[in-house]
This record gives structure tokens, C-alpha cells and sequence, in this order.
């Protein structure tokens, strides 16, 4: 019996893996614009590093986490997310110390959660995400979701969502969190258990769960909004008042929420109105936190971002019938008949290559008619044909499989007719 692939993961094969690659040079394009910088970290980090910066009341680090030991007994994890990866990064790299701040970065990576597999998400998968550390001004808030928003337009999405909320200050969420807890704790005992669980460690997690979400305590639970302090309040509405200015159009929802214990002031989610997209129209989430860098060992610094799944952009951009922009082609297809013409095929396809020109030619000794359906098969724009007879003239044949047209060229010009050809298609 062959060996399956493990549940909840997938092999991206040639014909679809184009459409990573134009997602990926896109994010780069846009955070260049922006002046984001890549970083690349670890695939399996300290689990200390997820405990204390994704928060140990999360579904993420108390269900979803792939952790192991190593032959040193050391406690290891596939990374989950990539924000706590980045803020390790930052405190040892001793980032913080670079006269040029914020510190803007950005990551394309693949994650690891174990969860139920379902449309558009899976065990592991490839999330593009950016930090803006060491800034408390709101205008970074409304650029780090700008540039999300323009990512999501660059590759022609429309119907697009942006939902905010501010989580406040510390003063005000203590107040919030106070308000949460004598709220639900007279009836705490007809929600789940996780929520019973969260309501003295962290009562905003309840707000977020999928299991009690239509407790009818939940639709009359205590706005954040209600409890934020009147320096909260003036750093919120700067913010949206920098997103119209931008031109974004948003939602204020006092029901989103970012459970961690780090997070304040700004917190937003992108989402999907397209039709047959999905239940789940969460496309982006993020959000400020203002003590992440802390709690792994660095100094108090402020930062904000957000994280997207590339399936999930994918999935969009399929729902809203978003053609990408590439061929399945290539240039040219060596056709070769003949020992001496075959054994020549090799330094003429190394001498197109050379040149910039896609090109492939047979390597299972197939018989002229099957080369060309095989050049058919690849879209090869011209075909260089000839045999040992030609060789000795020193002339191929090449043909414009469009059209059909065929003309006879010297072997020596011919790299040069193709490069010619190509560059009159730009």
C-alpha cells in the first residue's frame, strides 16, 4: 500500500503552485513599498516561547500545538503563529537597538496547528504576516491595515470586509475584564469548559467562542468600548480617523476581541463578502500589543500587526473568479532527429537557456510526430526543428506553432532569431 500524505497538509504541484509564487512576489512588492523587511526564523522553536507568547488560556497552546522532546530532552514546537517567532527574534538580535524605528518586518512561512481540517484550512499552512515594533503612534495602526487592504486589492479582490475595535488601555481593560466576569459568572456554569476556565484568567476569551457564541449572555455582554478611558478613546478614533483619511472603509465591532493578555488599543479582521466563500470570512486578523517584547525578556516596546493564510487568500481569490496573471508556456521546444542531431539538441538548449529563453526538448528518443505533440502539451511558442541532414547544411527550421508559419535559419542565428521573436511579443 502507498504511503499517504498526513491529514490536513497538501502537496502544491506544478500548475498550481504558480499562483503561490505571484501571491508571495506580491506580498514582497507591497511591503517593499512600504518599507517592510523580510525576516526568516525557525520552523520549531523553545515551547516556552509559544506558552509565554501566544498565552497558555489559548485554543492554539492548549490544543493545537505539535510538541516534542529532543534526544537532549529539550521541549520543542512546530511553530504555531508567527508573531511570537518575530518578537524572540527581535530580543535576541537586540533589534530594539537600531537607531531606525519602528523596526518593520515581514514573514512568509509555513505553520503547524493541529486542528479539524476544513475548506481552506489545514494542519499546515503558509502564512504571510508583518510587525511594526517600537512605534505608539496611530497612524502605524492605519498603515500596517492599509497595507493589508492593499494587498488584498493588488490581487483584485473586492469584496472585502474591515472590521476594528479598540481593546483599550490596560486601566480600561481591567475595568472591562471586571465587568466580564461578575457578567457571566452567575450562568458561568452553562457554558463549556473552556469558558468556565477562561472566566478568571482571560473572561475576554469567552466573547470569542465558537461553542457558546449564541448563549444569549453573549449578544448583552459589556461593550470594551464602554470602559475605555478618555486616553484610549482619543488614541481609537485617530486611528479611524487616519483610515478615512487613507479611504478605507470600515466597521467598529465592540465584539471583536484579541484574547491574549498583551494585546491593547487596536485590534481589526479583514474579512470575505463574497458569495460561496465560506461560513469562516475571516481573511486577516491583527492587532497592538504592548507587551509581548516584555514577557519573552526585551524591553517594554509597543508593536502591532497582523497575519494572514495564503490557502485562505487563495480560497478568495478563487470565490470572486480572480484570473491570474501567468502562462502555463514555455518559448521553445527543440525537435531533433537523428544521433548527431540529438547529441547537438543538448549544447543548442543550454545555449537557449542561456539567452533568457524557456525551452525543453525531448529525453525518451520519441519519434518526430510524439515530439511535437509533446511541444503542443508544453504550449511551446516556436519549435527549432532538424536532423542530421540539416546539421550538415547548417540550417534548422523553425516553426510558429500559432500560426503555423515555418522558415529555415541558419543553426548558428538561431538562438538569436528565438531572442528576436521574444523580445517583439513584450
Amino acid at each position: 500500500m502507498a504511503i499517504q500524505i498526513p491529514r490536513g497538509t497538501q502537496d502544491i504541484l506544478p500548475g498550481t503552485v504558480e499562483k503561490w509564487q505571484y501571491i508571495e512576489a506580491k506580498a514582497k512588492e507591497i511591503c517593499e513599498l512600504y518599507n517592510y523587511k523580510e525576516i526568516r526564523t525557525p520552523i520549531f522553536e523553545s515551547t516556552e516561547l509559544f506558552l509565554r507568547g501566544v498565552g497558555d488560556t489559548t485554543d492554539v497552546v492548549q490544543k493545537e500545538m505539535y510538541t516534542f522532546e529532543d534526544r537532549g530532552g529539550r521541549s520543542l514546537t512546530l511553530r504555531p503563529e508567527g508573531t511570537a517567532s518575530v518578537a524572540r527574534s527581535y530580543v535576541n538580535n537586540k533589534m530594539f537597538g537600531s537607531p531606525t524605528q519602528p523596526t518593520k518586518l515581514y514573514y512568509i512561512g509555513q505553520m503547524f496547528r493541529y486542528e479539524r481540517p476544513q475548506a481552506g484550512r489545514f494542519r499546515q499552512f503558509v502564512q504571510f504576516g508583518i510587525e511594526a515594533l517600537g512605534s505608539n503612534d496611530p497612524s502605524i495602526d492605519a498603515e500596517v491595515i492599509a497595507l493589508a487592504v492593499e494587498l488584498y486589492k493588488s490581487l483584485g479582490l473586492n469584496n472585502l470586509k474591515v472590521v476594528i475595535n479598540s481593546l483599550g488601555d490596560k486601566e480600561s481593560r481591567q475595568a472591562h475584564r471586571d465587568a466580564l466576569i461578575n457578567h457571566f459568572q452567575p450562568r458561568i456554569n452553562e457554558f463549556c469548559g473552556d469558558c468556565q476556565g477562561r472566566l478568571e484568567k482571560n473572561p475576554l476569551r469567552i466573547l470569542d467562542c465558537k461553542k457558546d457564541r449564541d448563549h444569549e449572555l453573549m449578544a448583552t455582554a459589556p461593550s470594551i468600548l464602554d470602559y475605555l478611558n478618555e486616553e484610549s478613546k482619543v488614541y481609537f478614533d485617530k486611528v479611524v480617523a487616519y483610515l478615512s483619511t487613507l479611504g478605507i472603509q470600515y466597521e467598529i465591532d465592540p465584539n471583536l476581541v484579541r484574547g491574549l493578555d498583551y494585546y491593547y488599543h487596536t485590534a481589526f479582521e479583514i474579512m470575505s463578502t463574497s458569495e460561496g466563500f465560506g461560513a469562516i470570512t475571516t481573511l486577516c486578523g491583527g492587532g497592538r500589543y504592548n507587551g509581548l517584547v516584555q514577557e519573552i525578556g526585551g524591553p517594554e516596546t509597543p508593536g502591532i500587526g497582523f497575519a494572514l493564510s495564503i490557502e485562505r487568500l487563495i480560497s478568495a481569490m478563487e470565490a470572486e473568479n480572480v484570473k491570474f496573471p501567468f502562462e502555463d508556456s514555455i518559448d521553445c521546444y527543440v525537435v531533433a532527429l537523428g544521433d548527431k542531431a540529438k547529441e547537438t539538441a543538448v549544447k543548442l538548449l543550454f545555449d537557449l537557456r542561456k539567452a533568457g529563453i524557456v525551452a525543453e526538448k525531448d529525453y525518451q528518443d520519441k519519434k518526430m510526430k510524439a515530439q511535437f505533440k509533446a511541444a503542443d502539451r508544453l504550449q511551446a511558442k516556436y519549435t527549432i526543428v532538424f536532423g542530421d541532414d540539416e546539421l550538415e547544411k547548417g540550417v534548422v527550421s523553425i516553426k510558429e506553432m500559432e500560426t503555423g508559419e515555418q522558415q529555415e535559419v541558419a543553426f548558428e542565428d538561431a538562438v538569436a532569431f528565438i531572442t528576436a521573436k521574444k523580445s517583439g511579443e513584450r
